[in-house]
C-alpha cells in the first residue's frame, strides 16, 4: 500500500521568551515563518487544485473558548485564509460551535477571529445560531463488556501522573442518547455538497484529560449541538467521536502546534508555564486519522493509546493507515522523544471537599470536566471555597451523610445515587445539580455561584461590548447552553 503523506514543519524562529502566563501575538519573524510553512504545506497537498467546483472554502478552527492556548492561533488561520484568497477562492467561511458554557459569537470576539474575518472579508458562521437536522448514532464501538473493560484497563496504564482511574465498573453497553442534531451549514455544505466545497480542519495541538488528545477527530465534536454533547460523555465518548467522523470527514487537516498543551486541553493561565510547551510545529495532511497519529506522536502518545484513533482504524476510517509505519512523515518527527502527560495537574481548591465514587467515575465526563473548571476558577479567578463536590457512583453513605453543604452533585450517576438523600437532609436550596455525564453549563452555573465569581470575568471582552454581543446572540436564537449572567447572584441549578 502506498504510504499516506503527512507534512511536519518545524519553526526555527524564537517563540516569546516571557512566561506563558502572558499570552501574546507571535512576533513578526515567527508569524512570517508560519505563513511560509502553511503555504508550503498547502502547496504540497495540492495547492489551488484543492478548491472544488464552488471554489468556496470552509475553515473549522478549534475555537472552544478564548482561554489562552486553548484555541487555534489567529496567525495560523490568517495564513490559510490569505493562501486561498490568492489561490482563487470565491468565498471563505470561518465556522465554529464553541464548547458548552460559551456562545460562538462571543468567542469570536474574544479570540480575535471576528477581526480577521473583517480584515480579510471572511464570512463568520456561528453554528449555535443555525437551524439543525437530526442524525442517528449507531452503537458503541464494541458490543461486549470485555472490550469496554479493556479500554478502561488501557486508560489506567496510560495514566502518567499517578492518578488512578476510579472506573471499575462499566454497567451499560449502549448509548443513553442515540440521536444528535447538527447545524444547517454542516449538513448542507459539508455533507450534502461535500463534492463542491473545500473543508479545512484546523485544530490546536493539545492533550485532553478526557480524550487523551484533541486534534482533528476531536475537533469535530463541535458539530453536535450542546444539548446532545452532554449525553454519553463517558466511556462511550470516543465511540461517538468516530461516528461523527463517519458522517463528515475533512479534506485537509492542519494542526497548529506553535504551542501545545499538556495536562489537558484547557490550562489555567496561572499554570501555563507547567502546561504549555512551545513545540513550534505545523502538521498537515489529507487523512485526518494519519494526521492525528502524527500529532499524538509529538506528545509521545501512540495511536493504540487513544481510543478514538483506535476505533477509527478498526472502523475503516483511516483509509488503510494503522500506525506510523503506514505514514510517510515529511519532516523530522524523531526530535520528539519525550512522553508528555495528559492527565490534570492534581492541584485544586483546598477548601472544596471533593467526594469521589468508588465504582463509576469516568475521566471523560463527571470527573475531569468539573475538576478542570474547579482548577481554573481557583487559580485564575480567586474563587471561594467552603462547599462540597460529589462525583461518580459507589459512594459511602456515612461520608455522604456527614456533608454539610452547600454541595454540587455532578453527573447523573451521582444524582441518581445520592441526590435525593442529600436534598432530603440539606434542602434543595443547598444542593446544586448538574446532570447528564457532562452538563458543563450547569456545572459552571453552580460553581460560579458557589465560588462567587462573576461570569463576565471569564470573558476577555469589555463588559459593555460583551452584553451587546449577548443581546445579538439572543436575537439570533442561539441554541447554545451557557450560564446566566446572574448565576453568581442566584441559584440556577
Amino acid at each position: 500500500m502506498k504510504k499516506t503523506k503527512v507534512f511536519l514543519k518545524s519553526l526555527q524562529n524564537d517563540h516569546q521568551n516571557e512566561s506563558f502566563t502572558q499570552y501574546k501575538a507571535l512576533n513578526r519573524e515567527l508569524a512570517e515563518e508560519v505563513e511560509k510553512n502553511i503555504r508550503e504545506i498547502l502547496e504540497a497537498l495540492g495547492g489551488a487544485n484543492l478548491l472544488k467546483s464552488s471554489k468556496d472554502v470552509y475553515i473549522k478552527p478549534n475555537g472552544i473558548d478564548a482561554k489562552p492556548y486553548a484555541f487555534t492561533r489567529v496567525e495560523v488561520l490568517a495564513s490559510i485564509i490569505k493562501y486561498f484568497k490568492c489561490a482563487g477562492a470565491r468565498n471563505i467561511y470561518l465556522f465554529e460551535n464553541s464548547t458548552q458554557s460559551n456562545y460562538t459569537r462571543l468567542v469570536f470576539e474574544a479570540t480575535g477571529y471576528h477581526k480577521i474575518c473583517k480584515k480579510y472579508g471572511v464570512h463568520p458562521i456561528y453554528l449555535d445560531e443555525e437551524k439543525t437536522k437530526q442524525f442517528n448514532f449507531k452503537e458503541p464501538a464494541s458490543q461486549n463488556m470485555d472490550m469496554k473493560k479493556k479500554y478502561r484497563s488501557n486508560q489506567d496504564k496510560r495514566n502518567q501522573s499517578n492518578e488512578k482511574s476510579e472506573t471499575n465498573e462499566i454497567e451499560k453497553n449502549q448509548y443513553d442518547l442515540k440521536t444528535f442534531a447538527m447545524s444547517k451549514t454542516i449538513v448542507d455544505k459539508l455533507i450534502r455538497e461535500k463534492d463542491a466545497n473545500l473543508y479545512i480542519n484546523v485544530p490546536k495541538l493539545k492533550t485532553h484529560s478526557m480524550g487523551i488528545v484533541t486534534l482533528g477527530i476531536k475537533n469535530q465534536w463541535a458539530f453536535p449541538i450542546h444539548l446532545h454533547r452532554g449525553y454519553d460523555h463517558n466511556y462511550n465518548l470516543h465511540s461517538k467521536l468516530t461516528e461523527v467522523l463517519e458522517i463528515i470527514e475533512p479534506d485537509v487537516t492542519i494542526i497548529d502546534g506553535i504551542e501545545g498543551t499538556i495536562h489537558g486541553h484547557y490550562p489555567a493561565t496561572s499554570l501555563a508555564d507547567k502546561q504549555v510547551v512551545p513545540f513550534k510545529v505545523l502538521i498537515g495532511g489529507k487523512n485526518v486519522v494519519a494526521t492525528d497519529i502524527v500529532g499524538a506522536r509529538v506528545f509521545g502518545i501512540k495511536p493504540e493509546e487513544v481510543p478514538h484513533i483506535k476505533i477509527a482504524i478498526e472502523r475503516g476510517l483511516s483509509h488503510g493507515v494503522t500506525s506510523l509505519d503506514d505514514i510517510d512523515v515529511i519532516g523530522d518527527l524523531s526530535q520528539f522523544q519525550k512522553k508528555y502527560p495528559y492527565t490534570l495537574i492534581q492541584e485544586f481548591h483546598p477548601d472544596v471537599n471533593i467526594v469521589k465514587g468508588s465504582k463509576l467515575l469516568c475521566p471523560e465526563g463527571c470527573k475531569n470536566n468539573p475538576l478542570t473548571l474547579l482548577q481554573i476558577l481557583y487559580f485564575d479567578y480567586n474563587a471561594k471555597g467552603g462547599w462540597d463536590l460529589v462525583i461518580g457512583k459507589g459512594h459511602d453513605t456515612e461520608i455522604i451523610d456527614k456533608l454539610h453543604g452547600p454541595v454540587l452533585i455532578a453527573g447523573h450517576c451521582a444524582i441518581e445515587e445520592v441526590g435525593e438523600r442529600l436534598i432530603n437532609r440539606l434542602g434543595r436550596s443547598r444542593v446544586y445539580l448538574s446532570g447528564y455525564c457532562n452538563d458543563l453549563a450547569a456545572t459552571a452555573s453552580a460553581m460560579l455561584r458557589l465560588s462567587k465569581v462573576n461570569v463576565l470575568k471569564l470573558v476577555n471582552v469589555n463588559p459593555l461590548r460583551a452584553i451587546w454581543i449577548l443581546m445579538n446572540v439572543k436575537l439570533h436564537k442561539s441554541h447554545a447552553k451557557a450560564p446566566s449572567l446572574f448565576c453568581n447572584l442566584f441559584k440556577m441549578v
